[in-house]
C-alpha cells in the first residue's frame, strides 16, 4: 500500500450537507485525496466547521472553500426553535446550541459566502464559492455572493 499524502491535492476544502443524496467527490469530480470534505446538517458555517477549516488551511495549506447546498433540505423545513422544542419534549433538555434552520435556500448559501470571507482565521482563503445540487435534476449551479 503505497502512503497518501494528508495535504489534499487540489487545495480545496468542501463544506456540504450531510444529506445521503449528495456524493461530494462524484459531484465535483474529486478523486481521493483530493479536497477536505467536511459535512454537516444544511451544510452551514458553524464554529466546529471554522476550526476545521482553519486546520485544513494553516495545517495543511488549503487555499480554496466550495460550499455544497442542495434543494429539498431538511434544514428548510425546520426552525430553530422549533427542532430545540422537538429536542426538549423527547429528552427532557433543550439545547444550548444554534440549529442553524433556514428558510430560503441561497440566501443560506451567501451568508455561508460572506461568514467564510470575513472570518479572520481564514484570511489564506483565495476562493470561497457557493453552490446548489438539484436533487431531482443533478443541476449543479453556482451562487453569486
Amino acid at each position: 500500500m503505497r502512503a497518501r499524502p494528508a495535504r489534499p491535492a487540489t487545495g480545496v476544502a468542501v463544506l456540504a450537507c450531510m444529506d445521503a443524496r449528495l456524493d461530494v467527490h462524484a459531484l465535483l469530480g474529486l478523486g481521493e485525496g483530493d479536497a477536505h470534505v467536511l459535512r454537516n446538517a444544511g451544510g452551514v458555517v458553524t464554529d466546529d466547521m471554522v476550526r476545521s477549516l482553519a486546520v485544513s488551511q494553516h495545517e495543511l495549506g488549503t487555499t480554496e472553500i466550495i460550499l455544497l447546498h442542495h434543494t429539498q433540505c431538511g434544514m428548510i423545513t425546520i426552525t430553530d426553535e422549533g427542532f430545540r422544542n422537538k429536542l426538549l419534549e423527547r429528552t427532557g433538555s433543550r439545547p444550548d446550541w444554534p440549529v442553524h434552520a433556514f428558510d430560503d435556500l441561497e440566501a443560506s448559501v451567501r451568508l455561508s459566502i460572506s461568514l467564510l470571507r470575513s472570518n479572520p482565521f481564514l484570511a489564506a482563503t483565495t476562493s470561497v464559492r457557493g453552490f446548489v445540487y438539484d436533487v431531482a435534476s443533478g443541476a449543479l449551479r453556482e451562487v453569486s455572493a
